[in-house]
């Protein structure tokens, strides 16, 4: 018998300390580079959006890639693409971690409408507390200590 998978997840992640660094000038080119990271790692993106500190998306992966290699390699790529802008006057990083939530052919256009909605969304409500909400919504154990990195003062 043949293979056949569906594999549709709904990753978030946002820049090292949540600092709102992803720039509107640029944010359209970082989605459409992700994309072509997906493609070239034997995904597809079918919906990208967010804000300044973070961005959704919603892709289909295939079943012989981890979900965490596959970011791995999205994030160091386009960190690195980010950072080799010459419009870019800071040192550009992702979190270390993500959430990924697996979703039903049957509830994509209800993730697809909530991504593309991130910048009303956001008027509301913080990252930290879309976050929170969307780990206790999928039953996510958590210790609220360890959630989000804290940058350290010195």
């Amino acid at each position: 018998m043949s293979t056949f998978t569906n594999l549709l997840f709904h990753i978030v992640y946002s820049t090292k300390y949540r600092k709102p660094l992803i720039q509107a000038t640029w944010q359209d080119e970082l989605y459409g580079y992700i994309g072509g990271i997906l493609r070239e790692n034997q995904g597809t993106l079918l919906k990208i959006g967010g804000i300044a500190d973070h961005v959704h998306l919603l892709e289909k992966l295939s079943p012989t890639l981890a979900i965490s290699d596959v970011l791995r390699v999205v994030k160091t790529n386009s960190s690195k693409w980010i950072n080799e802008r010459s419009d870019v006057r800071f040192k550009f990083q992702w979190q270390p971690g993500f959430a990924a939530f697996s979703v039903s052919e049957s509830q994509v256009p209800v993730v697809e409408a909530y991504i593309a909605n991130q910048a009303e969304h956001h008027r509301k409500r913080t990252f930290e507390e879309e976050f929170l909400e969307m780990l206790r919504r999928h039953k996510i154990k958590y210790d609220p200590r360890y959630v989000f990195e804290q940058e350290i003062v010195v």
